[in-house]
């Protein structure tokens, strides 16, 4: 059965968010990817400071939760603003799963990014449900 995780938005401080959130929880952060580390393919040079900014994050919260975030990016999930700067992230356990947890998730809704291999080695994709609720389906392949 897949696993749920809060995945929070933040405009330019997901830095300075997660550093608290481990202030308060405590633990060490399990990933911390930047968005100048990303292969990704780009029509315009990305300043520093944008490169600089967080394309992921992740801190232990227990036993087997994970809260995850990341800046957002103009062009990359919705715009930025206070009540859907977050998602439900769904961790499936096999790629079969998460195709058809996202395609019965997006039904009626809008899909954001096509669930395909992404470019950090998970099969990932993001959608808004016909409730107006942000959902990422992923499947780590390399874990399994």
């Amino acid at each position: 059965m897949a696993s749920i995780n809060p995945y929070l938005n933040f405009k330019d401080n997901t830095e300075e968010a997660f550093n608290f959130y481990k202030s308060v929880f405590g633990g060490e952060f399990q990933m911390v990817m930047r968005f100048k580390d990303m292969d990704m393919p780009s029509e315009q040079p990305m300043s520093e400071s944008a490169g600089h900014k967080i394309t992921h994050i992740s801190l232990p919260m227990g036993k087997g939760t994970m809260l995850m975030g990341s800046d957002t990016q103009e062009g990359s999930g919705p715009p930025h603003k206070v009540g859907n700067n977050f998602s439900v992230s769904i961790s499936a356990e096999s790629k079969e799963e998460a195709d058809k947890l996202f395609n019965n998730l997006s039904s009626g809704g809008q899909i954001t990014m096509p669930i395909d291999n992404a470019p950090w080695g998970s099969y990932f994709g993001m959608l808004t449900d016909k409730f107006d609720i942000n959902w990422m389906v992923s499947f780590d392949q390399i874990d399994h």
